[in-house]
């Protein structure tokens, strides 16, 4: 085989990059002559991805609910990947805020559409039945989708509805004492903290007030406050964070209520969701109105924020 020049060039510069690190180049050739063809399989462990998934009961359905779970929290990871790149950017510019937000609404773009899985993909007697092994484990207990809510907006705009106005203006600890999830794992029957809440605080409480405190300037409100104030062309990623608000905070909770109304709700007797979680309030957009971006939309937006898209949902699964 001929040395072209181009090769020649590639070696001296491997020599060169090797060289400052006080390496050996032939030390790293013998490695590549040495190392096995990298296959597909391995390079993302597709056996141990697909040995993941490891059912509590026999019921079939139940295989679907772990892998469409671990699904969602791959797109999660997805998300607070393009999440880090937008606040940790030295010096962010308009181009950079929208493309990289539009990575993030593809992301919940798949996630809502596939919902339908969670919705309609799974039998519900096999369903009431086999999620009586998972408690108190919750979808409740995604620590990803919490640090999401946190990379997008202040913390003020967390803080559960009844509470929201009053803290405004209070210390961020307090107002992360008053997040809304809070409100949402509480028993229906006595309105104490469930066993799924405790062991979420337990574990991710600490870490998700480090990152608030973190973002507290480079959150996506408050970078977007910046550019605007700089007097920067932001109607791309104006149109993008209205799309965000939507995924995340009706879209996706409205799917998931979705799901609840179709394998939850008997009427007159609502079953508890997995772990306990007040659904009935905690799910629907209207009854929380969070809303990251308020600069973005009307009064009247706001006002009626995911009501429609609730009745919607119920007058579709209750006939």
């Amino acid at each position: 085989m001929e040395i072209t020049p181009e090769i020649k060039d590639r070696l001296l510069r491997l020599q060169e990059k090797y060289a400052a690190m006080g390496q050996d180049i032939l030390a790293y050739l013998d490695g590549l002559l040495y190392a096995d063809y990298l296959t597909y399989w391995d390079y993302i462990h597709l056996d141990t991805l697909l040995s993941l998934q490891q059912p509590k009961t026999s019921y079939p359905d139940e295989e679907i609910f772990i892998m469409y779970h671990q699904i969602t929290e791959l797109h999660f990871k997805l998300v607070l990947h393009e999440c880090k790149q937008i606040s940790q950017h030295p010096q962010l510019t308009p181009e950079f805020f929208a493309t990289r937000l539009k990575r993030i609404n593809a992301y919940f773009t798949a996630l809502v559409s596939s919902f339908d899985i969670m919705v309609d993909g799974m039998d519900k007697d096999q369903f009431l039945k086999f999620r009586m092994a998972l408690l108190p484990a919750s979808g409740f207990q995604s620590g990803q989708y919490r640090m999401i809510e946190i990379y997008c907006t202040d913390m003020a705009r967390l803080v559960t509805l009844s509470k929201r106005e009053d803290l405004k203006g209070a210390s961020l600890d307090e107002q992360f004492d008053n997040i809304y999830w809070k409100y949402g794992a509480s028993e229906l029957s006595t309105g104490k903290q469930t066993l799924t809440l405790q062991q979420f605080i337990a574990k991710y409480s600490g870490q998700l007030f480090k990152l608030a405190e973190s973002v507290t300037l480079t959150n996506f409100s408050a970078l977007y406050t910046r550019l605007k104030e700089q007097g920067d062309d932001l109607t791309v990623v104006e149109e993008e964070l209205r799309k965000l608000d939507l995924f995340v905070n009706v879209e996706w909770p409205l799917s998931h209520y979705k799901s609840a109304v179709r394998y939850l709700e008997r009427d007159p007797v609502d079953i508890a969701a997995t772990g306990g979680t007040n659904w009935q309030k905690y799910l629907p957009p209207r009854f929380q109105k969070r809303i990251f971006f308020p600069a973005l939309w009307t009064e009247e937006q706001m006002e009626q924020w995911g009501k429609s898209w609730v009745m919607n949902v119920l007058k579709a699964y209750r006939t």
